[in-house]
């Protein structure tokens, strides 16, 4: 029974957002205000009915119903229940169901807003927000069901389907083969939810974006009503990547948080592509500028939110993210194809009318530089996506997959980031509109002489190593230049206001919460760099085997390996768990246990390294294999990680920042509008 009504409920939410996205259209074409209000209505009951199919599916993987097909593949009875909960989005079928419960979430959130200035866009965002919801449940409804059942054949064969096939019997399994073993970190409880929820946030700018081009307003409206929309998409984005590091770090065993993997390369495109339309929609705001190039840029990201969840899902890509081989894959192939056509025809046909009001009129004036800026950031998002669809094209053409490594990655992007990096010393310093190298100098000189202090030390305590030279000189440069303006800004309220200088900071910051917002993303981004150059270019490693009460040596650490214990647990794993005692330059520093867990239902081991973590360094320890107990010998794999947690120390930095920015300002900057005539307009 439960399965039915999860199965109608969602059958129903399929059937309001064709008929959403129909009357929609058809409203604002006839003028019917009364079948685009309708519109808007079955667009907010498309997110109570998916609740229910979703829930549905919570219930089932919890009550343990291996009858259904999802459930068998996804749970077992030895999983505690919460990991049974996180299942709706463990598996291909389930995590459809939750993309499309996000979405209609987000698009009855952005259905209930105040409309009276925008009546206008309402038709075309409820067309593009409801087709896109109309693809997934399509996927979820034709093809990835996740309410199938299992059945026998007369001949004994397996089946699955929905409905019982003529002369079948139902199958109930005594159990399931339970989650993915790789999947059972808190990590990866939270990483999934935050990566849709990014993804699923860049649909309302990008609906707004369609429905400005589709009205012909060439005004800013559609950025700044989608600016926090933009903002909380990049945010839950942003908290995807850096939570999907965290458990590569602590999980797979590849002693890193990133491995330039496929399916992490096809998250991190629309971070980029989504970075680069933050930084001009501000020009636009300001200047009225770079129209054409924000509607490009955010049409572009709404294809790579696309592609990224093709990828995963499609199991054209070997990854250890991606889903197994589907047959969604050409329908999502074709969706991607026809909306991009669409939505690059669309704004071709209005390129004409989305002329910027102003022109550049210095190379280095803070316009200049954000357009610099957005051109590094599309070429590093040009190499990830050669990089991806490399192993495509060359089995496509040639027969054989070839696939591109780190280094490759490593050597082509190194240099752009330290670009980037550079223009994020210069831009805050420069101003909008003409500009002069006197001026940008005057501005520049104090924090850039300043941070000559960071290179000269280093090469003094013996670095030698010019790319880290550099890279933190630059990471030096952007804190200096972040904090003399914070300074700046304080002692000028200090002065004018007469308030101390906390409270004049605290109150600067909340009177421009987006501008200082970003410094301290700015700040975060700093500390993230420090230790990305930390672990890149001074990680070191070692690895040998070892009879009991050997040593291992590795810098100034020490490791003594004391023994090796096996055991069970009840949750099925076979455990084989080391004893490491670690000392440094002589010292006993405490111990270690990495352990190789084997899950005996999936047939498969997961590898847990044991980890001894400073600020100054992490120590990491992997078990990659082990001799009979009788003879205590094991093979160890270790890591000196040097300066590794600041890569997520500056994350929780980034993330209050962003928090900063997308808070409601005080005050509110005046809004050009400019509307066409016999736009339908009402409430203004």
């Amino acid at each position: 029974m439960i399965e039915e009504v999860g199965y109608a409920a969602l059958v129903l939410a399929f059937a309001l957002a064709l008929y959403g996205a129909g009357a929609a259209a058809s409203g604002a074409k006839r003028q019917r205000p009364e079948l685009v209000e309708s519109a808007r209505r079955a667009m907010l009951l498309s997110w109570p009915l998916i609740s229910v199919a979703a829930l549905a599916i919570i219930a089932l993987l919890v009550s343990g119903r291996y009858d259904v097909e999802y459930v068998a593949k996804v749970t077992s009875s030895t999983m505690p229940t919460y990991l049974k909960v996180t299942a709706l989005w463990g598996g291909q079928a389930g995590s459809l169901v939750f993309w499309s419960w996000l979405m209609a979430a987000f698009a009855s959130a952005a259905g209930l807003r105040r409309w009276d200035r925008d009546r206008d866009l309402l038709p075309w965002v409820i067309v593009v927000t409801m087709v896109t919801l109309a693809f997934f449940l399509s996927l979820v409804i034709f093809v990835e069901n996740p309410f199938r059942r299992l059945w026998l054949d007369p001949l004994g064969n397996t089946l699955t389907a929905f409905l019982r096939p003529a002369g079948a019997r139902p199958l109930v399994p005594t159990d399931g083969q339970g989650l993915n073993p790789l999947l059972r970190h808190p990590g990866m409880v939270i990483h999934p939810p935050m990566l849709y929820l990014g993804f699923v946030s860049f649909v309302i700018p990008y609906a707004f974006a369609i429905a400005a081009l589709v009205e012909r307003r060439t005004d800013d409206r559609w950025i700044r009503v989608t600016r926090r929309w933009t903002l909380v998409a990049w945010l839950f984005l942003a908290l995807g990547l850096i939570l999907g590091g965290r458990w590569a770090y602590d999980v797979l065993g590849w002693g890193g948080y990133w491995g330039w993997d496929p399916v992490e390369i096809a998250a991190f495109m629309p971070f980029l592509s989504g970075t680069a339309f933050l930084h001009s929609v501000m020009v636009q705001e300001k200047k009225g500028m770079l129209k054409h190039w924000n509607v490009l840029l955010i049409i572009l990201t709404y294809a790579l939110v696309m592609f990224g969840t093709f990828l995963t899902r499609s199991g054209v890509l070997s990854s250890v993210h991606a889903f197994a081989q589907s047959a969604i894959g050409p329908m999502f192939f074709a969706f991607i194809g026809i909306t991009s056509i669409v939505s690059v025809r669309l704004l071709l046909d209005r390129w004409g009318s989305l002329r910027g009001e102003n022109q550049l009129n210095s190379l280095i004036s803070r316009e200049s530089l954000f357009l610099l800026n957005n051109f590094l950031f599309i070429i590093i998002l040009a190499v990830c996506f050669l990089g991806v669809i490399f192993p495509l094209a060359s089995e496509l053409f040639t027969g054989q997959t070839v696939t591109v490594g780190p280094e490759w990655y490593e050597r082509i992007t190194g240099p752009l980031f330290a670009g980037l990096l550079l223009l994020m010393g210069i831009a805050p310093l420069s101003a909008y509109g003409s500009s002069s190298w006197r001026l940008l100098g005057r501005q520049l000189w104090v924090p850039g002489a300043a941070s000559l202090l960071v290179p000269a030390g280093l090469l003094l305590s013996g670095v030698q190593n010019w790319a880290a030279v550099l890279g933190y000189w630059l990471a030096g440069l952007v804190a200096l230049v972040t904090l003399y303006e914070f300074w700046r800004g304080a002692v000028a309220r200090h002065r004018r206001h007469g308030e101390r200088l906390p409270v004049a900071l605290v109150r600067l910051a909340g009177r421009n919460r987006r501008r200082y917002g970003g410094y301290i993303i700015h700040l975060g981004v700093v500390l993230m760099a420090l230790g990305i150059i930390g672990i890149e270019l001074f990680q070191t490693q070692t690895q040998g085997t070892l009879a009991r009460g050997e040593q291992l040596s590795l810098g100034r650490h020490v490791l003594v390996y004391e023994g090796l214990t096996q055991f069970t647990t009840p949750d099925g794993r076979e455990i084989s768990r080391a004893e490491v005692s670690v000392y440094k330059n002589g010292r006993f520093e405490g111990q270690l246990f990495p352990r190789q867990d084997f899950f005996v239902a999936a047939n498969q081991p997961m590898t847990i390294p044991g980890v001894r973590s400073t600020l100054e360094e992490d120590l990491y320890v992997l078990l990659v294999g082990w001799e009979p107990i009788a003879q205590q010998g094991a093979t160890f794999k270790v890591f000196d990680n040097p300066l590794v947690n600041f890569v997520w120390l500056g994350g929780v930095v980034f993330i209050l920042g962003t928090l900063v920015a997308a808070w409601p300002d005080r005050e509110t900057a005046p809004v050009r509008r400019r509307v066409p005539a016999g736009a339908w307009v009402s409430g203004d």
